[in-house]
């Protein structure tokens, strides 16, 4: 007997049915206009990314994180499980004819092959927005404002989420003044990146194994309850004036206030980015309530093309996942919130009504309304109730008489007003 052939999708991969193209549309036509607002261009690529350029990026371990094979002609090749270093490639390809800074954007569907938690799958689409060859902190004030505007757009207020904002190049100098020694950096990083998502304990471990004492432990721990810029300033004491992180942080707050989105941001020393190719101001955004996994991600990272063979060149960017906002808007928004009803149902009782049917369904599409035209004859109630069962706003159904006497009535589908509507 043959095995049953199961109708699920592969395990962290999804379906779209209409029901959830309404959310996925919600998500997608907020980034749409949130990047054409602020001026991004659109780009895309394809789905396959070359194994070496994600392990450059990566490195090797990259190969545990990804869906990776061989081609028929042995050609290594992986589906992209970001879009980063895609952009910085085709950036490099035409870096010497492209007029600096641009400012890019893209949704793009990417894969992962990774333990599966809440708000993780292994497959998702991301939103990215990036600005290349710009220094200035005017670049991350742009790309998080766009995202600010995004969540705005979808229909989130500034109480519902938080944009936590640090600087690796800030945490580097605490670190240096509080005794730990520069090489020693790196793999606190890593160790910090991981707060949150272990116990402290096992953080503490982390550091140890990273070459640092109890006592660099205990100041590690000390650093990360400063609880804003100020403490951390005062902790630099005489070395702060001449920081340029904090000269950084403080300039993005103040072009924050400008461009109104001041309210949303936070400052915190714990927000690290695990990516070793961040160089400057990282940032994470959460729930205010602190529900889900991060929103979105991202901050300066000025080494990247360098490091797949590019010239340098500065750049900012963040990933925007549609997989934990779309869980955020239903938990705030409530689970009807996609389903705007809109568009007209056009049906008739007859055969005989179709042609007239189908002739005003025409004409209200050239009119620019969404038609959903009845394929074949049914009874009324029938009708009425597939109408109601659909996104129509409004509805007609064409009888003889109607026909005749070549106007029909337009009914409201939740206020059940009806009103006169020419045939």
């Amino acid at each position: 007997m043959a095995e049953t052939l199961s109708f699920e999708p592969p395990r962290g991969m999804r379906d779209f049915y209409p029901e959830d193209m309404a959310w996925r549309n919600r998500v997608f036509d907020a980034f749409r206009a949130a990047g054409e607002a602020a001026g991004f261009s659109p780009y895309d690529s394809c789905v396959v990314e070359s194994y070496d350029l994600l392990a450059r990026k990566a490195g090797e371990e990259v190969g545990e994180q990804i869906y990776h094979f061989f081609d028929k002609s042995e050609r290594h090749i992986a589906l992209r499980p970001e879009m980063t270093p895609t952009l910085a490639r085709m950036v490099a390809q035409r870096q010497k004819e492209l007029s600096f800074p641009i400012k890019w954007t893209t949704i793009a569907q990417c894969f992962r092959y990774e333990r599966m938690t809440k708000g993780r799958k292994r497959e998702h689409y991301q939103w990215n927005v990036d600005i290349v060859g710009e220094d200035s902190v005017l670049a991350e004030a742009e790309v998080l404002g766009a995202a600010c505007d995004a969540l705005r757009r979808m229909g989130l207020s500034s109480a519902d989420f938080r944009v936590h904002v640090s600087s690796r190049r800030l945490l580097g100098e605490v670190l240096e003044r509080s005794g730990v020694p520069t090489d020693r950096h790196a793999q606190v990083f890593l160790a910090l990146d991981k707060r949150g998502k272990m116990p402290d304990a096992e953080i503490a471990a982390m550091l140890r194994d990273g070459g640092l004492d109890d006592a660099l432990v205990a100041k590690v721990f000390e650093i990360l309850s400063l609880k804003d810029l100020d403490s951390v300033v005062a902790y630099l004491g005489a070395a702060a004036e001449g920081s340029r992180a904090v000269a950084e942080l403080s300039e993005l707050f103040r072009l924050a206030g400008a461009a109104g989105f001041a309210e949303s941001l936070v400052f915190d020393i714990g927000v690290i980015r695990g990516l070793s190719y961040y160089t400057g101001i990282v940032f994470e955004c959460f729930d205010a309530k602190g529900e889900f996994r991060a929103i979105f991600g991202g901050g300066r990272y000025d080494n990247l093309l360098t490091a797949i063979g590019g010239l340098p060149m500065s750049a900012v960017g963040l990933g925007f996942g549609d997989v934990v906002v779309t869980e955020l808007l239903k938990s705030r928004l409530g689970g009807s919130a996609s389903s705007a009803r809109r568009g007209v149902a056009v049906g008739f009782m007859e055969d005989a009504q179709r042609d007239a049917a189908v002739r005003l369904a025409a004409r209200l599409r050239r009119e620019g309304k969404s038609v959903d035209l009845a394929l074949h004859s049914m009874k009324p109630k029938k009708f009425f109730a597939h109408a109601g069962s659909s996104m129509a706003a409004e509805a007609v159904f064409l009888g003889p008489d109607d026909v005749e006497k070549g106007t029909a009535r337009l009914k409201n589908l939740e206020t059940r007003e009806e009103s006169g509507i020419s045939l």
